[in-house]
């Protein structure tokens, strides 16, 4: 009776080796998207597209970010884990110092349960690592969007302070001339009726007229429902490759959210670099017929811009005095969150925001940096490059 049956042995064999065999599954796609030129950009145009078309409806049709409960589902299963291995430790030496205190029997049957639960993890593990790799990793070896699309200018041309002057005033113009022509509160906050999330996947498919990869189907970007804590990591999207969704912060102020919602989409077409995700989210946006769309556009680039005239110009303030100013009101626009959301996340907050912004960004940049992007961080301003050769040949 206490014997298996050869059957039992062999689903016993199957389940122990199958989550290893995804991890290396994984690990082999990883390896050939880094070695096999062409081997990730074939993926990305032939089945990526699958997932969000699928699995992506799938959760689409679901109210809520079911991408941000799973991920805090991890969190729970991860302390599980901790704490329970702490337990069983201390079982483990109550038991050699006071036998009496701990039966044998109770101890072999949590031994069990620990141990089922460990192999449940090593299941979760398998699974995941394949996902990820299938639905964010694999994507960083697609090549750059300059190689895949023709986007203007030479690729061996070098811009300088002239070309990054004229785009950073051409920008603060646009920006200073959409300013005055919002509704706004007594606050002097922006009043905006429609919907925001139905208009950003309309300008994403018609963007895939140009950007062959954009064309299909897109979910609605959905609110994250803890806004809050991401404040305090200064996020406004975020991307789940578990789930196929793109999140938006919902706190941040509504000059943000037309240009979040497009750069999260544009992950779920493949562009998972933050600097490309940047420049469709730019483009999808300045080519609305839709106000706010435009100066959440010109926003989103405007500190890059300026930044970069600056440096270009050796911080000489008699010539940047020379060149168009940003606006007052341009300048008051461009915040991530009103005084009053912050006051209320700061009320909320279970740990101090300055805590949270430092690991936030330890992690980010070391997530990219792991996938390739040597920058890290910094890799987000790299959407200054995309800018300076699209607008070639429009600008001067």
């Amino acid at each position: 009776m206490g014997q298996r049956t050869a059957g039992e042995k062999k689903v016993k064999k199957w389940q122990l080796w199958t989550p290893g065999i995804l991890i290396l599954f994984a690990a082999g796609l990883h390896m050939a998207g880094r070695m096999w030129e062409g081997f990730s950009d074939f993926y990305v145009d032939n089945i990526f597209p699958l997932w969000v078309e699928t699995y992506g409806r799938i959760t689409g049709s679901i109210p809520f970010s079911v991408g941000e409960w799973m991920l805090y589902l991890a969190a729970v299963l991860v302390f599980v884990l901790a704490a329970a291995g702490i337990i069983f430790l201390v079982c483990l030496v109550l038991k050699q110092r006071v036998p009496s205190a701990m039966p044998a029997a109770r101890l072999i049957f949590f031994k069990k349960l620990y141990g089922r639960y460990v192999f449940f993890l090593y299941w979760v593990l398998g699974i995941v690592s394949v996902i990820m790799m299938l639905n964010c990793f694999l994507l960083y070896q697609v090549s750059p969007i300059t190689e895949r699309y023709e986007i203007g200018g030479s690729p061996d041309k070098v811009y300088g302070s002239e070309e990054i002057a004229v785009l950073r005033d051409y920008v603060v113009e646009q920006a200073n001339a959409l300013a005055p022509s919002f509704e706004r509160d007594e606050k002097g906050y922006i009043i905006y009726k429609k919907d925001i999330r139905e208009k950003a996947r309309q300008e994403m498919r018609r963007l895939g007229g140009t950007f062959e990869n954009l064309q299909g189907y897109y979910p609605k970007p959905k609110g994250l429902c803890l806004s809050g804590f991401y404040s305090q990591q200064s996020i406004m999207g975020y991307y789940f490759p578990f789930s196929m969704e793109a999140n938006y912060n919902r706190q941040m102020y509504i000059t943000n959210m037309p240009v979040s919602m497009c750069h999260e989409l544009s992950h779920l077409k493949g562009f998972i670099l933050e600097d490309e995700a940047n420049f469709l989210g730019f483009l999808a946006c300045v080519g609305s017929e839709d106000e706010l769309f435009r100066y959440s556009a010109y926003l989103s680039v405007i500190g890059y811009l300026d930044r970069d005239f600056v440096r270009a110009i050796g911080e000489n303030e008699e010539i940047y005095a020379a060149h168009p100013q940003i606006a007052g009101q341009v300048a008051a626009d461009k915040k991530f969150l009103t005084e009053e959301s912050w006051e209320q996340v700061e009320r909320k907050a279970v740990l101090k925001t300055e805590t949270v912004k430092r690991a936030a960004d330890a992690f980010l940049d070391t997530n990219l940096t792991l996938n390739g992007v040597s920058d890290g961080t910094v890799s987000y301003s790299r959407v200054v490059r995309l800018l300076l050769r699209y607008y070639d040949g429009k600008l001067y």
